[in-house]
């Protein structure tokens, strides 16, 4: 599992029939600032995800990938690698708050 912040949306009108009406989001993971270890920040790198749980641009998310992605009820049948599963409330490292949705 890995965190991210939602970046953006994919659109495609033509797609295998399993995937209509699934939501794609492009994402970007986070990792914990190796300089400070205090906040959150970007990979630089982006990946398209199926949303599972209704994430809006700008949230931090969990995501799942490989087979794992595969597990939800929603997932179980499509040709997915990444999935969102929960939408992040707080992070803390060290007995420190380094994300809060609440800022």
């Amino acid at each position: 599992m890995f965190l991210a912040k939602v970046t953006g949306s994919v659109v495609s009108t033509q797609k295998v029939r399993s995937m209509v009406g699934h939501k794609l989001l492009i994402v970007e993971p986070l990792r914990v600032d190796p300089a400070t270890r205090d906040r959150l920040v970007g990979t630089a790198r982006s990946f398209v995800v199926v949303d599972t749980v209704g994430a809006g641009l700008g949230e931090t998310v969990l995501i799942v990938q490989g087979s794992s992605a595969r597990l939800t009820p929603e997932t179980e049948k499509l040709p997915v690698d990444a999935t969102i599963i929960g939408i992040v409330d707080s992070v803390n490292v060290e007995n420190q708050i380094v994300f809060s949705a609440r800022e």
